[in-house]
């Protein structure tokens, strides 16, 4: 008797085992989600005792990834907004940089779609993440990562420009959650045919105040449009906006305002000093590099206000090498090369990153010692959020602010408006190192170091010029010659930014006002004539010869070339530089620089002491050639290049009297007039011609009737050949004569018919030849109607006898 344990088969694999697991899996899961909603529909609210993760009704794989990142207590945002997420309310969260506020949503994410059990690619997209920049979408990405590998069985995907948008078309359609830019998702929304969002449960908001700002607000709003209204939306940021318009536009019902801080006398962390230093801005870079040698062993995180900013310290630094790595990071990059730089940054223990505030919102790195505002910020929302990437978590950090002089009176009424704690500091000028000298050693080595300065000299005015605030940011306040000094150049570039500000100044002016200006504008333009030019006046008017030397003319050109004598007079900031916006392809020479050569034989000169320099009057050429250079003096070498100044010739053509004309040669008025009124003219000239051809065609008449009296006379005589051989006149037979050979006579006969054949064969039109598209066999197998008309060809057989010479010749008279 062979027993056989229940469950188990005669199989090599336990089939019926593993169904009966999956069934109690099923069934386990079905129970946990009612479970939870149970758990999450007795959470209380106003009771606000959850400090730990394990104190709230969370499912086993969000605990197991919780515990797996060493996340055990909650901070207070956490603490107040997951409850509250978890019920489905919409949020709106402010909490200070650094306090946790990712996972204050990532939670409710995966909980709420793990009960709705929203899972698989037949589900759906459920949850959307939004977040302004592509790094801390990345960050998001990396934390939702962490936590939902241990159980959740969602499908989640990361959504940023920068890569691939075929790959991401294909994994959408798959995807549960999505972490995104605005600028992609709507970019999938509309154009991605297969990617549905109509059973969206959950849209977050990461870093909302700047997402609703003016830089996105049309990427929201068409974004909104594709999404369904009966949603839970969530809004976090350090600085939220809580504007009636901005609730109304994300279709927020009854939202929960979450503050944590909101009691707090500092809105940014108590762990944070922060300090200001009062410092001009020709005396930046050089505060900065001795605040780098000073601390060759922190990490240091600097904030600049512009990429070009960025990049000329990054490479005018690097080079002087000051003994620290440095990175840096800006708008501009490549996706790769960004995250390659965050990556290095937070992987390092010591090391100096410049950057734009593309870094300045939500991007955690660990244990940054300083944060070094070199650039003032637009607003305190923009220093808060740069200063918050130290002191984070309860750590310590360091946030220090370069302020000029006519900046830091505004600066420090809205720290003190919003809650801002800072405290002034002094530099130690011992330990002080001027740079000045070697930035402009390298720009005079290198020009496409000094072209960098340059254009960063122009964006850094430019961000100073468009700032709102202009009780903090007029651009009259600063010292820019010294600025551009200060970064190596031997003078401020040209750029355009006030002049416009002038003319409007001027057009709503009064006419007593402006008769006042003009009288001090000519002053100051005869003063200005009387002034000495100095080395480095001749230094702008040479050319420069290097291979930037386009981009060179266009920011240093001389402001008396283009009308410009005021300091605050700016020309452009773009590289074109004049007076128009359209002037790219301006020609700003009267002669091309290359090769525009004139040869010197046959040259005229006029006195070398001219006002204007030699004239040279060319042989053949009405208008002279000023020479008021000696690279233009070189010019007259070439013969080939002389025939550009010379006059055009005239073509002429010679009549049959052999005259010369021109080729297109007008008549006098006067003379045309002297011939009568032009309707009279026309008319004459109708009857001339009417005449000519009345004319030719009696000629022509003539040509033809004598040509068809020749051709009736050659066929007369064809025909009487053609009467047979022998015959005369009176129609008899001619006897040959006994002595003549009538063989040889018979075999002329024969000729002289076949001759007569072969003249109607010429006269007759030649057969045309086959067709490309007629084939041998088609042209044998077709019945032809030439064929019946042709002559048949008479065989005659050699005559033998006189006999038979007798028979072939009656039969040829019949």
């Amino acid at each position: 008797m062979v027993c056989v344990a229940q469950g188990i088969t005669g199989r090599t694999r336990p089939t019926k085992v593993k169904k009966q697991a999956g069934a109690q899996k099923r069934k386990r899961d079905h129970v946990d989600v009612e479970q939870l909603d149970d758990a999450v529909a007795e959470l209380d609210l106003k009771d606000g005792a959850y400090k730990d993760f394990t104190d709230l009704p969370l499912s086993g794989a969000t605990k197991a990834g919780l515990k797996a990142a060493h996340f055990s207590m909650m901070t207070d945002i956490q603490a107040k907004a997951i409850p509250i997420a978890l019920k489905g309310h919409d949020i709106l969260g402010a909490a200070k940089t650094g306090s946790g506020k990712t996972l204050a949503f990532l939670i409710p994410v995966l909980e709420n779609l793990h009960r709705l059990q929203h899972i698989g690619a037949d589900a759906g997209l459920g949850a959307l993440i939004i977040s302004p920049t592509r790094e801390l979408a990345i960050q998001i990405f990396d934390v939702l990562r962490k936590i939902g590998k241990h159980g959740h069985m969602f499908a989640a995907g990361l959504v940023i420009g920068g890569k691939s948008l075929e790959a991401e078309r294909e994994a959408l359609t798959r995807m549960n959650i999505l972490v995104a830019t605005p600028g992609r998702i709507l970019q999938h929304l509309s154009q991605t045919a297969a990617f549905n969002v109509d059973d969206l449960k959950m849209l977050v908001l990461d870093e909302a105040d700047r997402i609703l700002d003016m830089g996105f607000q049309r990427d929201v709003d068409a974004i909104l449009d594709y999404l369904p209204k009966e949603r839970q939306t969530m809004l976090f940021s350090a600085t939220q906006s809580s504007k009636v318009s901005d609730l109304a536009r994300l279709s927020l019902h009854e939202p929960e305002y979450v503050s944590v801080h909101a009691e707090d006398k500092s809105a940014t962390p108590k762990t944070l000093q922060q300090n200001y230093f009062v410092c001009p801005v020709e005396e930046k870079l050089d505060t900065l590099w001795s605040f780098i040698q000073a601390s060759k062993k922190k990490k240091i995180l600097c904030f600049f206000s512009s990429a070009k900013m960025v990049r000329f310290v990054y490479e005018s630094f690097r080079h002087m090498q000051p003994g620290i790595p440095l990175l840096h990071i800006h708008g501009r990059q490549k996706q790769g090369a960004r995250l390659d730089v965050t990556t290095k940054f937070g992987a390092a223990k010591a090391s100096c990153l410049f950057a734009t505030d593309v870094a300045a919102r939500g991007l955690d790195f660990p244990a940054v010692d300083f944060v070094i505002q070199v650039d003032c910020p637009e607003d305190v929302d923009t220093y808060i959020h740069r200063v918050g990437r130290t002191a984070r978590y309860h750590r310590e950090g360091r946030g220090v602010l370069f302020l000029a002089p006519s900046e830091e009176e505004g600066m420090l009424r809205r720290f003190e408006a919003k809650k801002v704690p800072i405290e002034s500091i002094n530099a130690r000028q011992k330990k002080k190192q001027s740079i000045k000298s070697q930035l402009v050693h390298m720009c005079f080595k290198d020009p496409e170091l000094k072209y960098l300065a340059q254009k960063a000299f122009v964006t850094y005015t430019k961000s100073l010029y468009v700032q709102k605030d202009k009780e903090i940011f007029n651009i009259k306040n600063y010292d820019l010659e010294a600025f551009a000094a200060s970064l190596g150049l031997p003078g401020a570039p040209k750029i355009r930014f006030l002049k416009d500000d002038d003319d409007k100044k001027r057009k709503h002016q009064s006419r007593q006002e402006l008769a006042v200006s003009d009288s001090d504008e000519e002053e100051a333009e005869g003063k200005q004539s009387k002034t000495v030019r100095t080395k480095y006046d001749r230094m702008f008017e040479r050319q420069n010869q290097n291979i930037l030397a386009d981009h060179y003319k266009k920011l240093v050109q001389d402001g008396e070339a283009e009308g410009a004598s005021d300091e605050n007079d700016f020309t452009g900031d773009a590289p074109n530089v004049g007076k128009d916006d359209d002037d790219f392809l301006a020609v700003k020479r009267r002669i091309p620089a290359e090769g525009e050569d004139a040869g010197a034989e046959g040259a005229d000169y006029d006195d070398p002491t001219a006002s204007k320099g030699k004239v040279i009057h060319l042989a053949g050429a009405s208008q002279p050639l000023i020479i008021d250079s000696n690279r233009r003096e070189k010019l007259l070498k070439s013969k080939k290049k002389l025939l550009n100044f010379m006059d055009k010739g005239k073509k002429l053509i010679y009549d049959d009297d052999g005259n010369a004309h021109e080729m297109y040669e007008l008549e006098d008025e006067d003379d045309f007039r002297a011939k009568g009124l032009p309707e009279e003219q026309r008319q004459k000239f109708l009857d001339a011609e009417r005449d000519a051809v009345a004319q030719a065609d009696v000629l022509d008449k003539a040509a033809a009737k004598a040509k068809r009296k020749e051709k009736a006379r050659k066929r007369k005589e064809r025909e009487r050949g053609e009467m047979g051989v022998g015959s005369d006149e009176e129609g008899g037979v001619e006897i040959a004569d006994a002595d003549e050979d009538a063989l040889a006579n018979f075999r002329a006969d024969i000729l002289s018919d076949n001759d007569d054949d072969d003249e109607d064969d010429d006269e007759q039109p030649q057969k045309q030849g086959k067709k490309w598209f007629q084939s041998d066999s088609e042209e044998e197998a077709a019945p032809s109607k030439k064929r019946k008309k042709s002559k048949s060809v008479r065989h005659v057989e050699e005559p033998q006898t006189l006999e038979d010479m007798e028979a072939l010749a009656a039969g040829l008279l019949s």
